[in-house]
């Protein structure tokens, strides 16, 4: 025997409307996404960790320092930069 128990939430207007054109699109009940919803939630492990976070892609490109630049010495650099302006 299945029961079933009715409750009242608060949610954001956008998401229950998110919500509602999901389960008109998919042709499901709000009851049956927010079941699905709650179910995947309660599935995941309790590592705290939600989603996989896509890795960082580097991007480099070829240069380095002008010759005869010394990064150490601050007024150098400050020198060199006013003159390529």
């Amino acid at each position: 025997m299945v029961s079933h128990m009715k409750t009242t939430i608060d949610l954001p207007d956008a998401l229950l409307v998110a919500a509602k054109k999901k389960a008109a699109e998919s042709r499901s009940t709000l009851r049956e996404i927010f079941e699905r919803g709650l179910r995947r939630e309660l599935a995941e492990p309790a590592t705290g960790r939600r989603r996989r976070v896509p890795a960082i892609k580097w991007v480099t490109a070829p240069g380095g320092l002008p010759p005869g630049i010394d990064v150490t010495d601050r007024a150098a650099m400050h020198e060199w930069l006013g003159r390529q302006r």
